[in-house]
């Protein structure tokens, strides 16, 4: 199983913090605390295993196609009114990510990186609805070559408090490359023409680089 980068310091310092306190419990309370902790320990191990682990994918890159840039569950579908870059009316599509999913963020289509902002903010729960607007969250833009532009932004939940996003302004970015992580919990909303075919419904559980999300029209 591959680990995903964002997760090499987080393994490693809890490994060994797990470590020295099975060690000092061993040494200090009888035998059968130290057997519950290590148990406890392997358990948090494993999990943490899990959540930073990197799946292996491989769908067929789609011009038309709008992929799931994150594993978890159609939480949103609804008109909005998009005022921090696009200036119009669009389709929100919101995946909300539990901590059981992985968290790595993909770019659901092609194109150049336009814009990029990251706002500090809350961290209310993730599924809220104005968690889009008052989280702490990033905000990038991608222009397709035929000029379409998809915006996606990448919220911070309750636990959530770390957002990490590899996009830049005038980078082109290919469909399936990573977008970024965000740890322990969170949200991804994606931004699309109003005149766009939705492929998914409320409730939906969604695979990263795998569901289809939308098709666009031109």
């Amino acid at each position: 199983m591959k680990i995903h980068k964002e997760g090499y310091t987080i393994l490693a310092v809890t490994f060994f913090f797990l470590l020295g306190v099975c060690l000092v419990t061993w040494l200090i309370f009888p035998i059968w605390i130290t057997r519950l902790l290590l148990l406890g320990s392997i358990l948090l191990m494993l999990f943490l295993l899990r959540f930073f682990r990197v799946p292996s994918r491989h769908a067929t890159p789609s011009e038309q196609t709008v992929f799931s840039p994150a594993d978890g569950t159609i939480v949103a579908i609804e008109e909005v009114d998009e005022n921090e870059v696009l200036n119009t009316r669009c389709i929100q599509v919101s995946v909300f990510m539990s901590v059981w999913n992985v968290h790595i963020n993909w770019f659901p289509v092609s194109g150049v990186v336009t814009y990029f902002r990251y706002h500090p903010g809350d961290y209310l729960v993730a599924w809220h609805p104005k968690s889009s607007l008052h989280n702490e969250r990033t905000t990038v833009v991608v222009e397709r070559p035929d000029g379409i532009r998809v915006m996606l932004r990448q919220i911070a939940g309750a636990v959530a408090r770390r957002i990490v996003c590899y996009a830049e302004p005038g980078n082109e970015v290919v469909q399936f490359s990573e977008l970024g992580f965000i740890k322990f919990g969170s949200r991804v909303d994606v931004f699309l023409p109003l005149n766009t075919e939705i492929l998914v419904s409320i409730g939906d559980k969604v695979t990263g680089n795998v569901t289809e999300l939308a098709k666009l029209k031109s």
